[in-house]
């Protein structure tokens, strides 16, 4: 049975993807103004922020429990607006997955954006669920980030 998946979700959003990139590549600390319900702290441990090697810790709240996900930023691409971050210490490597990434970028869709989040994992065994509800909070922080944007 195999113990790797993927799973993608879309939302849209009516800010260009680049302004999505640089805030998510550059300015993830500042989440916890706009999210502060589910984004409580982004440490940056080594590297500049937003910089491929860097490592940042998030805090955040999932299925009502304080959490934190320490991840190095393996790739960048500024063409498609993406950002690949791997999971390298947390609960989620810790105790549910082998391995975890979260990858980011921004699509064009007719006349607007559409952001598309993926997770790439390995599960411990067949008992762990996908990660569907940690899927709907990272969705929400995309959309609380869009509201915030479109703000200014």
């Amino acid at each position: 049975m195999a113990l790797s998946g993927k799973l993608i979700a879309y939302v849209e959003i009516s800010k260009n993807g680049d302004v999505f990139h640089d805030f998510l590549r550059h300015k993830p600390h500042e989440m916890v103004a706009i999210s502060p319900d589910k984004v409580h702290d982004c440490e940056l441990h080594e590297g500049e922020r937003g910089a491929v090697g860097s490592v940042i810790t998030w805090h955040y709240t999932h299925d009502g429990k304080k959490k934190t996900a320490k991840e190095i930023i393996e790739s960048v691409n500024e063409e498609n607006h993406t950002i690949v971050f791997k999971v390298i210490e947390g609960e989620l490597v810790d105790e549910l997955y082998k391995s975890f990434k979260g990858i980011f970028h921004v699509e064009p869709k007719g006349e607007g954006q559409i952001a598309v989040l993926t997770f790439e994992f390995e599960k411990r065994d067949t008992s762990v669920p996908y990660p569907t509800s940690l899927m709907d909070v990272c969705c929400h922080v995309i959309k609380d980030l869009d509201a915030h944007n479109n703000t200014k």
